[in-house]
């Protein structure tokens, strides 16, 4: 089956879960059957759905015609033949306990059309075994989203032992559609990707603490402060449930052995149904103070042995075919929120290292989560994951390899370069601001580039500020002061980069973001962005050149005025203060982007670059400005471009410049 063959999806389970998928689907515009074993339950899954609809077009995420038509597409039933009955895809998110899934699937292959592909929304348990209990193992995959799948962009696509590649292209076409975000899982293995990296963290960081090894403020203050992690490892344990990551262990554990052995302290918690906020109290008391992690508290023991338990679960799945370091670094980064993924964390620590102080742990306490993977050595000779891997965290261009952005030539002279971290909301890091001088000499280096179009990856932000997790507070200020430099100074090389940037704002440009925009010659926005400068409501200032570049473009009171309110301003506010040039609808924007920039990069290189410095120059001095541009023009005059100017101009026909 291809995805143009999909019409209808039945969506089984009314949860969290279930309702989030099957409005995702209906969103995408596919007719959906939502199903539940009682009334009650398919409604309250309904109502939520209608609920979900109506916060999106408040937002502008969606108008109200949009969200209307998804909440129609929606049909909540308790019958299983009508929900299954003329699927084409049945995508079951029933609770996470094998049994139940078994026995469902006993029935859904009765009513079901034998075309139909069957996708389990597991996080952890066997796609094999279940797929066996049906008819059509072949047709049967994984298809795990993350809650809330609304706003999660990632899509585990999992392989089982029986499952055809055709089936497996049509579920990630499928979740390419839903506008989410696909990773392949190649192996059926207890945890899949995210799952085997995520819990067996928690898990170590909870043997820490049973063993007074460390304290559960170092190993939090270690993981969000020290590590950069999105949370602290309980602070994440007591948000996802303590008794989820207690059954996934329980699970592993059963299927893999004593590796995954949950620690006391886990067992402890669950005993006791201290299960986390869902309770009241977890790993922190939410009925009295609630999580409260010190920034100061880290620790390098902490640190080694987490990073080197990422580095052990990365290996077993590259070691078994599971999924390449690349796909792992993704997964965790769109799944988990993680700044940077485990293989490129564990690849920058040094698996020379994280191997000795796995093996020094495991003779220490014979404990076999520390038995090292047969793979970490090998990598480790390699010189790291993704060199014994022989790829990259990111697209490249004459083999520079990027992990915040990425280069794309989507034709007609047009070089894109996409801030690419839609987890963090395409926030700025000290490594960005690295990596994007270097993708501004690549492009400028580039004779086949005329235009650079700027963006942001996913849909929901061109950038949404600094990283602020990467750049603690409390950092020293003469760092302080040395990174303020660097932007301005990167960010100027944007500025002054000879040929035109058009940046394509499509969401948040906030703050960082929106400096960097400031440096681009052309604005576009769609009407669902916001921007603003942010900065006075944190105590700070713009300090990448927002308080310099912004008053040469909106003039000194407006730029006071953004500046110091701290407000948030939808694009045709800005597009009347001369900040946007123009403000295209959400749907059609990226074609109207591009097509923007081919326009300017079909102009003439020669004369946009003199036009670009005399302009820059004049803002200094008028008289310097002039200069520039009287010596310009009489360059000009001698270049072949302007024969093919007048040439074309007299012939009424399009010119052809080639920058000569």
């Amino acid at each position: 089956m291809d995805l143009e063959e999909i019409n209808r999806v039945a969506v089984l389970g009314a949860g969290n879960m279930g309702h989030g998928i099957a409005e995702v689907a209906a969103i995408a515009g596919y007719d959906v059957t939502m199903r539940d074993i009682e009334e009650e339950l398919v409604q309250d899954g309904y109502e939520s759905i209608e609920w979900s609809l109506n916060k999106l077009a408040e937002k502008d995420q969606l108008t109200d015609d949009e969200a209307e038509a998804a909440l129609d597409r929606v049909t909540p039933v308790v019958d299983l033949a009508e929900a299954v009955g003329d699927a084409d895809v049945v995508i079951e998110a029933v609770p996470e306990v094998m049994d139940i899934k078994t026995d469902v699937y006993g029935e859904v292959e009765a009513h079901s059309p034998d075309d139909a592909i069957f996708a389990t929304n597991t996080s952890s348990l066997s796609i094999t075994v279940l797929s066996e209990v049906t008819d059509r193992p072949e047709q049967f995959c994984g298809m795990h989203f993350f809650n809330p799948p609304v706003r999660m962009d990632l899509v585990e696509v999992i392989s089982g032992a029986h499952t055809d590649e055709e089936t497996l292209d049509t579920i990630e076409a499928l979740a390419e559609d839903f506008g989410k975000s696909p990773v392949r899982v190649h192996k059926d293995s207890p945890g899949f990707v995210v799952n085997r990296v995520l819990v067996p963290l928690m898990n170590e960081a909870a043997w820490l603490v049973s063993n007074d090894e460390a304290t559960i403020a170092e190993v939090d203050s270690t993981t969000k402060f020290g590590m950069g992690l999105p949370m602290g490892s309980f602070e994440l344990a007591d948000l996802t449930g303590i008794d989820v990551a207690y059954h996934v262990l329980d699970y592993m554990h059963e299927e893999l052995g004593e590796a995954y052995e949950p620690a006391p302290l886990i067992e402890e918690k669950v005993d006791a149904e201290e299960l986390g906020q869902k309770s009241g109290i977890g790993f922190y008391d939410y009925e009295n103070g609630g999580v409260d992690i010190p920034s100061d508290a880290q620790s390098e023991l902490v640190e080694d042995r987490l990073v080197a338990s990422m580095a052990n679960q990365v290996a077993f799945l590259v070691g078994n075919d599971v999924a390449g370091p690349d796909a792992i670094d993704r997964a965790m980064q769109l799944g988990a929120g993680f700044p940077d993924g485990p293989a490129a964390l564990a690849d920058d620590a040094g698996l020379d290292g994280l191997l000795e102080t796995l093996e020094e742990a495991y003779e220490e306490t014979g404990h076999p989560r520390y038995e090292p993977a047969p793979y970490l050595a090998e990598a480790a000779e390699a010189g790291g994951f993704h060199a014994a891997a022989g790829d990259t965290a990111g697209d490249s261009d004459d083999d520079v390899e990027f992990e915040t952005l990425r280069l794309e030539y989507p034709g007609e002279m047009v070089g894109k370069l996409v801030v690419d971290r839609p987890h963090r909301m395409n926030t700025i890091s000290g490594e960005l601001l690295d990596e994007l001088s270097t993708a501004i000499e690549v492009l400028e280096d580039d004779e086949d580039v005329r235009a650079i179009l700027l963006t942001g990856a996913g849909d929901r932000a061109f950038s949404a500020g600094a990283d602020v997790q990467s750049m603690a507070t409390g950092a020293d200020p003469l760092d302080a002061v040395e990174l303020s430099r660097k932007g301005q100074s990167t960010f100027g090389e944007l500025e002054d980069c000879d040929m035109p940037v058009v940046a394509a704002i499509d969401g948040y440009c906030l703050g960082g973001g929106m400096e960097l925009a400031t440096c681009a010659d052309i604005r576009l926005a769609s009407e669902r962005s916001e921007l603003g400068q942010p900065e006075h409501n944190l105590g700070l200032l713009p300090g990448w050149g927002g308080t310099q570049r912004l008053q040469q473009i909106v003039g000194a009171g407006r730029a006071k005025e953004i500046i110091f309110t701290a407000e948030r301003y939808d694009p045709e506010t800005m597009a009347d203060y001369g900040f946007i040039n123009e403000v295209h609808e959400v749907e059609g924007f990226d074609e109207f982007a591009y097509e923007y920039a081919a326009d300017l990069a079909a102009g003439p290189p020669i004369a946009q670059r003199y036009t670009k410095r005399a302009m820059k120059k004049g803002r200094e001095s008028t008289a310097a400005g002039l200069e520039i541009e009287a010596q310009a023009f009489g360059q000009l005059m001698n270049t072949d471009d302007l024969i093919e100017g007048v040439t074309a101009f007299m012939g009424d026909e399009d010119p052809e410049f080639e920058g000569k």
